[in-house]
């Protein structure tokens, strides 16, 4: 009888399950189709209109946009589109940016795919070898447990301790080495969740705002990022003043702490954990630490080699001569290591998100485009020039606004970079010290809380799999605008009593 079940009419056996499913009609995704097209279609409308007017500075000094500067807008726009809504993986759209360059002849194919490998895409590589690092050896879960007993079982308090550790190790290391350290650790965290790799609102929150404390961390000093750096640099050079390291944070770090209190009370209210407690939550960690046993000696090697790259990072800022050494080559000097001494071997290497490693170099690759054609410069010149006769408070706000908006397309050093120069020229006209200019769009370069290739915290966070783009770029836009209301604030009240020069009498 049995036998009878499984054959047809024609007396020949069924196929097995699997082969039905895989012969299966897939369904057809319309809105996936959409996108796609949308994005197609607004290249090639950009591509090929009439050439666009140049944009006119205060001083009279015209920009000409090229049509290679037209196409790389066009290309710009095409790849927000195809990363928001994912109608290909991240990373394969990072593919199609280098390869619109070169078909289109927006740049050359060799200077398009040179920046795949930019150094700033090899210190991000490093990074995440060095979060494998602390998870293959079991650091991750030991760490993971040590947070736990301090926090508790409540998922508030486990919310908001995971981003006072990723905002306060931003402080002493590189946002992307930070949250490259604290993603195995909430990896783990969330594993005692009991929800297995189900989606859930306390895993959206939980790596949502690691990614976006570490950005909130990074302003308050110069080892979070190069971009504090570079900015000071400019801001020398424009006016012949110094932005001490003291100086920096004591503007900054009100502000940096406030957005993570901010957050965190964000992703409370809209991304409220499903459970208010993890009921034995203590007594599970107690049990999990004794049997991780004690420290092996892998682990106090990778603890070694870290906290020695860290602390050369961390002394670049003083000492002159360790200034000429690349981070992305000392980083990768851990990797080197963990490999020589066989803490990691080629099954690590294998497990590396190459989808996230693709999707900064794309995003390398179209800052670079930007940049290199006059794009950015043409952008920013019409974007602040609308503001010239606009109140004071204004003016600065729509600076620090199009930073935010750029710093989540392109390096955050080149957004301040492109904008820096023409907003101090108008700040005399508006006579705005240039201090507060500086500061905000500082402050907004380092929170891209909008788009995945903003900063590479967001990357990392997002191969967690526990939310998609769209939901990144939803809450994001609602924090960004946020940032600017509390940015405003502080230049009408805190920033002032602090000593920062605001209008120049």
């Amino acid at each position: 009888m049995a036998d009878k079940d499984i054959k047809t009419s024609q007396g020949l056996p069924e196929p097995p399950p699997e082969i039905l499913v895989a012969t299966s009609k897939i369904p057809f995704d319309r809105k996936r189709v959409f996108f796609i097209l949308l994005g197609l279609g607004l290249f090639l409308f950009i591509y090929f209109m009439p050439q666009w007017k140049d944009a006119i500075d205060p001083t009279g000094k015209a920009f000409p946009l090229s049509q290679e500067g037209k196409g790389a807008i066009a290309l710009f726009l095409l790849a927000g589109i195809w990363w928001v809504f994912e109608v290909i993986p991240i990373g394969v759209t990072s593919l199609a940016i280098g390869v619109f360059q070169a078909l289109f002849s927006i740049r050359s194919a060799k200077d398009a795919f040179k920046d795949f490998m930019d150094p700033s895409v090899m210190f991000i590589f490093g990074s995440v070898v060095v979060g494998l690092a602390f998870s293959t050896t079991g650091l991750t879960k030991r760490l993971a447990y040590k947070m736990l007993e301090i926090v508790g079982e409540r998922t508030s308090m486990i919310l908001l301790g995971a981003l006072v550790v990723t905002a306060g190790l931003a402080h002493l290391m590189a946002h992307t080495a930070a949250a490259a350290t604290v993603f195995p650790i909430l990896l783990a965290i969330y594993a005692l969740y009991g929800e297995g790799d189900k989606q859930t609102n306390f895993g959206k929150a939980l790596f949502i705002g690691m990614a976006y404390a570490a950005g909130a961390g990074s302003i308050i000093t110069y080892l979070g990022s190069a971009r504090a750096a570079a900015g000071a640099g400019m801001f020398k050079e424009f006016t012949g003043r110094d932005i001490g390291f003291f100086e920096l944070s004591k503007y900054m770090f009100l502000l940096g702490w406030l957005m993570v209190f901010l957050i965190w009370g964000y992703l409370m209210i809209f991304l409220k954990p499903e459970k208010k407690v993890i009921s034995g939550l203590k007594e599970k960690v107690k049990r999990l630490s004794k049997e991780i046993g004690p420290m092996t000696k892998n682990e106090k090697f990778v603890i070694v080699t870290v906290l020695c790259i860290v602390v050369v990072m961390s002394l670049q800022a003083f000492v002159p001569a360790l200034k000429s050494m690349d981070r992305a080559a000392l980083i990768l000097i851990s990797t080197l290591v963990f490999f020589l001494f066989k803490v990691l071997t080629v099954k690590e290497l294998e497990e590396i998100p190459w989808n996230i490693i693709l999707l900064f170099s794309g995003a390398m690759s179209i800052g670079f485009c930007l940049w290199k054609t006059g794009a950015a410069q043409w952008m920013a010149v019409n974007w602040l020039v609308m503001f010239q006769h606009a109140h004071w408070l204004v003016f600065v706000l729509s600076i620090a606004t199009f930073v935010l908006i750029m710093t989540n397309f392109i390096m955050n050093v080149a957004a301040i970079a492109i904008s820096l120069p023409v907003s101090l020229v108008v700040a005399q006209y508006l006579g705005v010290s240039p201090d507060v200019i500086f500061f905000s769009s500082l402050a907004t370069a380092g929170m891209p809380f909008v788009l995945l290739i903003g900063a590479a915290p967001n990357a990392i966070a997002y191969e967690a799999k526990q939310f998609s783009t769209g939901e990144f770029f939803k809450h994001g836009i609602l924090l960004s605008v946020l940032l600017i209301v509390i940015i405003g604030g502080l230049i009408l009240t805190i920033w002032p009593l602090l000593g920062m020069p605001i209008l120049i009498k």
